[in-house]
């Protein structure tokens, strides 16, 4: 899939938030044929990427140009000039001279040495202000350190906020996305201002009870379980989960699913052969209950928070 300056991402990625085992789950990913990789500072597991990385590198299985690496700015090295001291850790880690994307995680700023989600009660935030912030993004994108910047968690305003405030324009959103949270208004917003978006969770983030935190939902619907979805995998002799990623694809958002079982894994970049009608896309788009698992409940207080407005 192409940005919009021309750079082509994989429209279908591997995730690694929560991920167990991820250098066994990274190692069978690059082998089932995914080529890009999803991971962020926060998530704590990009030292056993790289190692994974580096021994599929050193094996002549993939070189690092075949690869698309993707992380993310933490919220606590939200000032313009800890964001290269954040990305170095980073880089240092997975063994890699530069990312393909590097992405501002949240729009909210915490304190400074707050490495992670609290898990009981909220973080302390502070008043950074992402303009700030993409300064940063803009500078290791000018040193090559990042080939490609954008954001994750942004709403339309903050969007535009952003592209009236920047040298060089944000180019992906990565959101929560799936059947549950189609996302329909903000991806003709994005698209209209030429940035593409990434769904994190595109089946709903089935495993996320083990792992909870306050930032998320743990009851709701579940997309790999809605009887429309089920009654297409029947139709088309795929996998639910299949239908939910081919679902995404069709309208132009990449996807980073998530699975720690190597079947899974294979199974889920197994959707470039078929194409859903567009009859069953509308019934897909009628599932839409603007339903979000990861609310952030937790930051709701911030001038910053993403998720008060429509989209």
């Amino acid at each position: 899939m192409s940005l919009c300056n021309g750079a082509e991402i994989p429209v279908l990625g591997f995730g690694t938030a929560k991920c167990d085992d991820v250098y066994t789950a990274i190692c069978t990913a690059i082998d089932a044929g995914y080529r890009h990789l999803d991971t962020a500072y926060v998530y704590h597991n990009e030292a056993e990427i790289g190692r994974a990385l580096g021994d599929k590198i050193r094996a002549g299985v993939i070189t690092r140009e075949d690869l698309w690496i993707t992380t993310k700015l933490w919220n606590s090295y939200h000032r313009s000039e800890q964001v290269e001291e954040c990305l170095q850790r980073s880089l240092i880690a997975l063994g890699v001279d530069y990312v393909d994307l590097y992405l501002v995680h949240w729009p909210i700023a915490f304190r400074e040495g707050h490495e992670g989600l609290p898990q009981d009660g909220p973080p302390i935030t502070t008043d950074v202000d992402y303009i700030d912030t993409w300064r940063g993004m803009e500078e290791v994108y000018m040193e090559g350190k990042a080939r490609n910047i954008g954001v994750s968690n942004f709403n339309s305003e903050q969007i535009d906020r952003l592209l009236v405030n920047c040298d060089i324009r944000p180019l992906v959103n990565q959101v929560e996305a799936n059947v549950h949270l189609n996302q329909e208004k903000l991806r003709s917003f994005c698209g209209q201002r030429g940035v593409s978006l990434t769904a994190y969770s595109p089946l709903g983030s089935p495993g996320y009870k083990r792992w909870p935190t306050p930032c998320s939902n743990q009851n709701g619907p579940k997309p790999l379980e809605n009887p429309v979805v089920a009654s297409l995998a029947l139709k088309y002799s795929k996998t639910p989960a299949q239908i939910l990623l081919r679902f995404l694809i069709q309208r132009g958002i990449s996807s980073i699913p998530k699975s720690s079982a190597a079947e899974r894994i294979k199974e889920n970049i197994d959707v470039f052969d078929f194409n859903i009608d567009p009859e069953d896309m509308r019934q897909l788009m009628a599932l839409d209950l603007g339903y979000r698992r990861f609310c952030a409940d937790n930051l709701r207080e911030h001038k910053f928070y993403p998720f008060a407005t429509e989209f």
